[in-house]
């Protein structure tokens, strides 16, 4: 209604509203959340008696276990978001966070490779749900033009967890004997904790959508609600049912380019404190210190692509340049002849791989809206998230095979090529694929 109109300051005012409300809290939310996914990478080298495998084929049997979350996150991930949609975000992504924080704290009583690939396979089955949950949580809050930067911001959260989890993960490792225990069970005790808690607060403070947003004036949720609404409708190529995120070529394009993220992303985290540790030969502490460098410049890099992004309308393109510098990254590490020049090129690696969220975010949410929003970011980042489990066992399969990281960094390299040719195939929404 023209009554309800909002001039441009005021909107920018409304939208700086919203951020500084609910994306620290969503930011720290996924910090806990990916330190729960990744740290068993940390916990490697203390796991290998636990696990009791022949050490030639430990790198195979971890690289499994640790992909096994994401066949979990795979079968429960659309489910989970319709039922978002249904009984609200505030419900469902406080009993996700509560779940996996326990399902975590329970990896202390690993006992062998059958508990472990087990227990994995339940962390995943537990967070199944939460990003893509939040992805479609913003597009509740945030128009279009608003999102490469706003996805960027939140997943900013992935690489602190890398900045803030690697010393923590390296400090926690080093309590052994503290009461009896490994540092390997601290570990995993102390940061299942924080989802716990930080589930309890989402439940207390985080609104379903605008509507219930009690610190926005009713101006300010009139226009906001009319002017996502107005988005939803705009255009053809706009999909609403549920069946129409499943048989949208480009909904499964997009689902091929987030497959390859996530095999490049995951196949070079969970292997990164080893390949640190093989590079600089440091204690459990200072390899945690070094891999906080490269998630210190991806997060850079991700928020300067998310706001260039949304700044020119482009996502394709960006996807596909971050993917290229990713590639050359890995390509550099592969071949580097001092370890000074490899960790540069593991660096721009990760920077690369990061930068591509923002505007491959955006992308997927442009064309689709109500049930197809649920569903069809769900599919993609379910069916995207299998490379999460391709990844990590390709990297141990090569490891146990050869003994180096080189074909592993150039296989990774080879998967963020890959995802750039085909980012480059996609068009706006109303245009096919």
């Amino acid at each position: 209604m023209e009554s309800q109109a909002l001039n441009e300051a005021e909107q920018r005012a409304v939208l700086s509203k919203i951020t500084w409300r609910l994306i620290p809290l969503l930011f720290v939310c996924y910090i806990v959340a990916y330190i729960d996914r990744i740290n068993v990478g940390f916990a490697k080298s203390h796991l290998e008696p636990v696990i009791g495998v022949d050490p030639k084929i430990f790198g195979e049997v971890f690289g499994t276990g640790a992909g096994l979350f994401f066949i979990g996150y795979f079968l429960f991930e659309v489910p989970s978001n319709l039922v978002l949609q249904k009984v609200g975000a505030r419900l469902w992504i406080a009993r996700i966070m509560i779940v996996w924080g326990i399902v975590s704290m329970g990896f202390m009583f690993l006992n062998g490779k059958t508990m472990f690939y087990v227990m994995r396979f339940l962390l995943g089955a537990a967070e199944a749900g939460f990003f893509p949950g939040v992805i479609l949580y913003l597009t509740f809050w945030y128009p279009a033009k608003e999102r490469a930067k706003t996805v960027a911001l939140f997943a900013l959260g992935g690489v602190a967890a890398g900045v803030i989890g690697s010393p923590i993960s390296g400090a926690l490792l080093g309590m052994d004997g503290v009461l009896g225990m490994p540092g390997w069970k601290w570990l995993f005790f102390i940061e299942a904790l924080p989802a716990i808690l930080l589930g309890i607060v989402v439940l207390m403070v985080l609104p379903n959508g605008p509507a219930d947003a009690r610190w926005l004036t009713p101006r300010e949720k009139s226009w906001l609600q009319d002017k996502i609404a107005g988005e939803a409708s705009a255009g053809p190529g706009v999909k609403y049912r549920l069946a129409d995120a499943f048989t949208d070529p480009r909904v499964w394009l997009l689902c091929g380019l987030y497959f390859l993220v996530n095999v490049a992303g995951y196949g070079y985290e969970f292997w990164l404190p080893t390949i640190v540790r093989g590079l600089s030969g440091q204690s459990d502490f200072v390899v945690g210190l070094i891999n906080m460098v490269p998630y210190l410049v991806a997060g850079t890099a991700m928020i300067l692509a998310g706001r260039h992004s949304d700044r020119t309308g482009e996502r394709r393109y960006h996807v596909a340049v971050a993917a290229a510098i990713a590639a050359g990254g890995a390509v550099q590490a592969a071949f580097a002849q001092s370890p000074w020049l490899a960790m540069v090129g593991l660096v721009v690696l990760l920077a690369g791989q990061k930068a591509t969220l923002g505007p491959f975010w955006a992308l997927g949410t442009a064309a689709l809206s109500g049930t197809a929003a649920a569903g069809g970011i769900a599919l993609i980042n379910s069916v995207g998230n299998l490379g999460g489990y391709f990844g990590p066992k390709i990297v141990g399969i090569i490891k146990d095979s050869t003994g180096s990281d080189t074909i592993a960094l150039l296989f990774l390299g080879g998967a963020l090529l890959l995802l750039g040719g085909l980012a480059l195939l996609l068009k706006p929404a109303d245009k096919g694929l």
